[in-house]
């Protein structure tokens, strides 16, 4: 099930539904048919926090463009299943189980419904793990699901953490201590995603945070708090994979990074170390935007579309 409200509409022609992942864990899909003849699939990969419903004004901006649009929610955050007794953390045991997703999504549910070719869209914490799916397929070259991935505000580097050596010898040590579902201290335990918009690190755009915040206040349900010290620690280890600098040799996936120039949750500088060691991809940085690139302004937002239909074939508004 798809959750509107007012200012965010189901956008027409949605179905959904849910698949299981090899270790039993059920989740939300979605998807819509193009508005125009099909060029492909666009496969979005949430940030973070975030759900499906998110994303309603980005999939009418990709069917418009003619795409058939799939999206998911990650294990333990949206409409899948929660992985702890207390459903607000938010938790994951390893983010090699992220890959269990994106296979059940895309063997599940793209491959048999959606029309070939197919591309990924990815933000922040999504484009990290697209970006340790390239590392796999690189190494074991067994699979290949994607022409051409679009990375936005890759989790490269955790720009929010001031001391992130210290961060991450506390969060290894108190796994080791059986506290991995311990979550992080918090002053929004309850909405980590919803900072007021004055000085808020995500968007500077109010129309859309709003729509976001209200998203949020009508279906509680959806949201997740801040991460646990597991996830923490994973995250911590998925970085040090991706900062090795034998990923970029790996790599062989076409694929393009997406920097947002204000961006204070996410490492640009990363993003741009990364994005020029690449084989077979690069990066472009849009200045003065912040983190949530597809919830910015207009200005911003349609550069980063831009960067879209410049790199995507078949894209209409190319």
């Amino acid at each position: 099930m798809l959750f509107a409200t007012p200012a965010n509409p189901v956008p027409e022609g949605a179905v959904c539904s849910r698949v299981r992942a090899t270790d039993g864990v059920m989740l939300r899909v979605a998807r819509w048919e193009p508005a125009v003849p099909a060029a492909g699939t666009i496969c979005i990969f949430p940030g973070r926090t975030e759900k499906i419903e998110k994303y309603f004004e980005t999939v009418e901006n990709l069917r418009r463009r003619g795409f058939c649009v799939a999206v998911m929610d990650w294990r333990g955050q949206g409409g899948s299943d929660r992985l702890l007794r207390n459903p607000i953390k938010g938790h994951v045991g390893s983010f090699e189980h992220y890959q269990l997703d994106i296979d059940a999504f895309m063997r599940d549910w793209v491959l048999p419904t959606c029309p070939a070719p197919y591309f990924a869209l990815a933000h922040s914490m999504g484009a990290a793990i697209l970006l340790d799916c390239a590392r796999l397929d690189g190494e074991r070259q067994d699979r290949d699901w994607f022409t051409r991935m679009l990375l936005v505000a890759p989790m490269l580097d955790i720009a929010l953490i001031r001391h992130p050596s210290i961060a991450r010898g506390l969060a290894r040590v108190l796994s080791t201590l059986q506290m991995q579902r311990v979550g992080v201290p918090s002053r929004r335990a309850l909405h980590a995603n919803l900072p007021p918009f004055e000085g808020n690190r995500l968007s500077s755009d109010p129309v859309r945070f709003a729509r976001n915040a209200g998203i949020s206040l009508e279906h509680p349900e959806l949201d997740v708090s801040a991460p646990t010290i597991g996830w923490i620690r994973c995250a911590f280890d998925m970085m040090e994979r991706l900062a090795d600098p034998a990923t970029a040799r790996i790599i062989r996936q076409p694929l393009l990074l997406v920097g947002a120039g204000a961006d204070t949750v996410v490492s640009t500088r990363a993003i741009e170390r990364l994005g020029s060691r690449l084989i077979a991809g690069g990066h472009v940085v849009i200045p003065g935007a912040r983190h949530e690139l597809l919830q910015e302004r207009d200005l911003y937002r349609e550069q980063c579309l831009a960067a879209f239909d410049a790199f995507i074939p078949g894209s209409q508004a190319a």
